[in-house]
């Protein structure tokens, strides 16, 4: 009679285990180490260690040069990976901390390569954030952090951009022409908040500051209901003064 396997008791698939095996070994050799060393380190017959060092240098965990093996390229992505993480965690991290002090939904964008891309928004089902009803890339005219990124683009980059996605009343509220769009961008101070108010949502209101983070344009923003305008822009201010604090997060969250 076959005997029950235990539920609990995982598969374990020993060739993985021997190939991280011989990577933890050739990761402490920083000069690299021929497959024998490598092979007697990791507690594996060499035949088979031959095999496993062949299948990790063709998927590129492993490199070899003249005669012994380093780690390869896709050891590092996975390290990017872990560190694309961690900077994301940091961003959330900050967006929910003035989310919670202030009490209302934080975001924050960038302008990159051409686009205006929302990269985080941290809301609670009490302050819940704007829903995007109409794509945040094709009306950044009509929104707060639309209009905040724009002001930061030098005028060729702002009218390029406005080629590609031509003003257009989203609301009854919202700014009706290009040329009017422009003349407001252009007084916008450089750390002013950009306010607007029921441009892009019927009953809501959005404020946005300029985030300074390297040569990134970037911008975070926070939006209430209409009947708590009142509240907008002493909840931006108290932001923009607590964001220093929060530079050195934004700035990781340039290359999310």
């Amino acid at each position: 009679m076959a005997t029950a396997t235990n539920a609990t008791t995982p598969t374990l698939i020993g060739s993985v285990q021997r190939a991280l095996r011989l990577l933890e070994a050739a990761a402490s050799h920083r000069e690299g180490a021929p497959a024998k060393v490598l092979a007697r380190e990791a507690a594996i017959p060499l035949p088979t260690a031959y095999h496993l060092l062949r299948t990790l240098t063709h998927e590129d965990y492993l490199r070899r040069e003249k005669g012994v093996f380093v780690l390869g390229e896709a050891v590092g992505r996975l390290a990017l990976g872990e560190s694309v993480q961690n900077r994301r965690s940091r961003l959330e991290d900050a967006l929910q901390h003035w989310r919670d002090a202030i009490g209302v939904p934080v975001y924050f964008a960038l302008y990159r390569e051409g686009e205006i891309e929302l990269v985080a928004i941290s809301d609670t089902p009490y302050a819940p954030a704007v829903a995007e009803w109409a794509d945040f890339r094709e009306t950044g005219h009509a929104h707060a952090i639309g209009q905040c990124l724009l002001s930061q683009l030098d005028e060729n980059a702002r009218r390029d951009h406005l080629d590609r996605h031509p003003v257009q009343p989203v609301t009854p509220y919202s700014v009706s022409d290009r040329r009017t769009l422009l003349d407001r961008l252009a007084t916008t101070g450089r750390m002013q908040p950009v306010v607007e108010r029921q441009e892009y949502a019927l009953g809501t209101v959005c404020a946005a500051i300029p985030v300074t983070a390297g040569s990134c344009v970037a911008t975070m923003a926070i939006s209430l209901p209409l009947h708590q305008e009142e509240r907008l822009l002493p909840a931006i201010e108290q932001l923009r003064k607590g964001i220093g604090g929060l530079l050195g997060a934004l700035a990781f969250s340039i290359s999310i």
